[in-house]
């Protein structure tokens, strides 16, 4: 401004001679004022420029902590007050056209080969996904605040639905279709019960602040209340809240009975895709939602059975990432024949799908890790070569069994529940069962490795017979088999009865034994006296129970097994009471009554067990006792109860003798303390 004060200057009073001359010091006055004007502009401007970038931080804290207030009317109340949406939307507008010039719609032919490229043999699936993603930009969606597009995405487990959810996410917002490139995702197995709504609500309003993909995992370990607030949120955009939340940094909190303003009345969609992953299709959905949110749901897109080409070109392609991970780190060169890509398809199986064959890849990496370890390899070819379904590599002139390199599993599980199955008297036949579980659990292993087609066999058992002929004791045994020959995760043993499944009142039943179910995944749920559950078809309690308990078994029935236990006769009048229960139960058990041998046996090892020994006598009388109960076929001799309460009785006795007979032996049983036809 004071070169403009100059200018203005002469054109007023001109600069020739005889012209009017301004005093000097006049002039060097209207500079300096100039000057000052101008470091004010200058000092304003900057104020203006921070006051505006603090605005836009407010408005953006704003439309994080209100989820009632019409934020589009805010902004234009700002923007016309401050006038700083114009030049942003300008900015953001030109920003975008240079990344991305082309309309949105059109920006989604870049998401198939993107997800081709990564996943193998789901064309049809990623087909209808991009579809799934591309529909709201074709149709567009009701409200800026409510859903962009609700999906259902199902089908077997590994078969590429989260990966391909994960690829379309980072590439749609890469193109500006997305806010941004990492979808939210929410295993809503973590909400079993209505203890954690706060917890549900929370996650869920932070899930969806930032508008972009949400992923629901898990719905059928979901409490039923929140899986209805989640079918509101489908339905219609938002999830009314009956209680009063606030904002307070940024997080959704129960205000209570505090006073306070702006409070959140219902939890928006904010433009997000709901994304709900499953194994199961619309029927799974429609048990657990209803058939009002089966509708609501813009697509459906499920992952298919791959393919044997499919499988080999996946097994070719984790093949080519072993070898170079072996090159850079090992410094082994592997070489290897065709059938390899072959060989690597064969770990396949449709339970685990392609992560067997990943969890091959590193088994057989860590193996030849062990061997450069060992042996302080040098950099070397190692060739490969495929024998009986193993893989096999030509290391120090010798070839050796690659997985045989591992570092042993460990087996002290199984011998340990091997040598307690040993030491149970009888029940020859029984345990030979138990044990060819092993047996076939290994075969499998094998037909897995070759390629073969891999049959699950249901170990869902019944165990009848009398009391005392050790069918909790086999219970017991078995969850710790199975575990330790690896077809449990848990293998943990709950326990319960009538009591622990019916309720006391209607709707109670189902919702506890569903719980005794879910603590029981992973193991063995045994229930003792099984029968009682049905006492006719008027007992709609029992008849509840039963009905959830064969819902939660076929809902678990790769991770669960279900052992019931009682009378013969009883038992198979329990097994009318529901149509699909029997076929549930192929492996039904009869635990005969034990001889007066056996018995015998079993009293020895209950006395050995509390420190005393029989004397010669005390077995023979024992044995003719046992023997002559069992002859008598009745149900209520207790057997190995019978066992245990003749000794314990026996001790008492001893200890009565000891008092008159101080020189006699603290630990040896005499016939005389044993007090059995008197």
């Amino acid at each position: 401004m004071a070169k403009d004060i100059d200018e203005l200057l002469k054109g007023v009073f001109g600069s020739g001679r005889g012209s009017y001359t301004i005093n000097s010091k006049t002039a060097e006055q209207y500079k300096n004022d100039a000057k000052r004007i101008d470091e004010g502009l200058d000092i304003l401007s900057k104020q203006q420029e921070d006051l505006n970038k603090r605005l836009q931080s407010q408005l953006e804290e704003l439309k994080k902590m209100s989820g009632d207030l019409d934020m589009g009317e805010i902004q234009k109340e700002v923007d016309r007050d401050f006038g700083i949406s114009g030049q942003k939307t300008e900015t953001t507008a030109k920003a975008q056209s240079a990344k991305d010039p082309r309309p949105e719609a059109q920006r989604f032919s870049d998401l198939l080969p993107a997800l081709t490229d990564e996943i193998i043999g789901q064309d049809d699936f990623l087909k209808k996904l991009v579809i799934a993603f591309k529909r709201p930009f074709v149709t567009g969606w009701d409200s800026p605040k409510g859903v962009r597009n609700a999906i259902l995405v199902y089908g077997r487990a590994n078969t590429g639905r989260h990966t391909a959810l994960r690829i379309i996410t980072k590439k749609m917002a890469e193109l500006d279709l997305l806010p941004e490139g990492e979808a939210q995702v929410m295993d809503l197995a973590l909400y079993p019960g209505q203890s954690e709504e706060k917890l549900f609500l929370q996650d869920i309003y932070q899930a969806l602040l930032p508008g972009g993909v949400v992923i629901f995992d898990h719905y059928e370990s979901c409490h039923p209340a929140f899986l209805q607030q989640l079918g509101e949120l489908i339905c219609t955009g938002k999830i009314h809240l009956a209680s009063r939340y606030v904002m307070q940094k940024g997080h959704l909190v129960d205000a209570g009975t505090a006073l306070a303003t702006q409070t959140v009345g219902a939890i928006y969609a904010n433009g997000s895709y709901l994304v709900i992953v499953s194994e199961k299709g619309r029927e799974g959905l429609a048990g657990a939602f209803g058939a009002k949110v089966v509708d609501a749901l813009g697509d459906h897109c499920q992952t298919g059975v791959l393919q044997q080409e499919d499988l080999e070109k996946i097994g070719g392609i984790r093949y080519e990432k072993l070898a170079k991970k072996c090159e850079k780190q090992l410094d082994f060169t592997l070489k290897a024949p065709e059938e390899m890509a072959k060989h690597f398809a064969s770990q396949y199986s449709p339970k685990a799908g392609v992560g067997d064959i990943l969890r091959y890849e590193e088994d057989c990496f860590q193996a030849l890790a062990q061997y450069k370890l060992e042996k302080e390899a040098p950099k070397q070819e190692v060739v490969l070569s495929v024998a009986d379904g193993r893989l096999y590599a030509v290391l120090d002139g010798a070839k050796t069994d690659v997985l045989s390199l591992l570092p042993s599993s460990y087996r002290g599980e199984l011998d340990a529940v091997k040598a307690e199955m040993d030491k149970i008297v009888g029940l020859t036949e029984i345990k030979q069962y138990i044990l060819s579980l092993e047996d076939n659990y290994k075969v499998q292993e094998m037909r897995r490795a070759q390629g073969l087609k891999v049959g699950s066999v249901s170990m869902h058992m019944i165990f009848t017979g009398n009391p005392g002929t050790g069918k909790t004791t086999i219970a017991r045994l078995v969850s710790k088999y199975l575990k330790a020959i690896g077809v449990l995760s848990g293998g943990q043993l709950v326990e319960v009865t009538r009591a622990d499944l019916v309720g006391k009142y209607v709707g109670h039943t189902a919702p506890l034994t569903t719980q005794v179910i879910k603590s029981a995944i992973g193991g063995v749920l045994f229930i003792d006296e099984a029968y009682s559950l049905y006492r006719g078809h008027d007992d709609s309690f029992g008849m509840e129970a039963i009905d959830t308990l064969v819902k939660g078994m076929e809902d678990n029935r790769d991770d669960l097994i279900v052992i019931l236990a009682g009378y013969t006769k009883e038992m198979e009048v329990f097994l009318t009471a529901n149509s699909g229960l029997r076929s549930r139960f192929p492996n039904i058990i009869e635990f005969p009554d034990y001889t007066g041998e056996e018995l015998e046996k079993i009293a020895e090892i209950n006395a050995s067990s509390k420190g005393y020994r029989l004397s010669d006598e005390a077995k023979e009388a024992l044995l003719d006792y046992f023997s002559v109960i069992q002859a008598m076929e009745n149900q209520d001799s207790g057997n190995g109860r019978l066992a245990r309460n003749v000794i314990e009785s026996a001790i008492l006795a001893q200890a009565k003798r000891i008092v008159r007979e101080p020189n006699a032996p603290l630990d040896l049983l005499e016939k005389q303390d044993f007090d059995l036809f008197e």
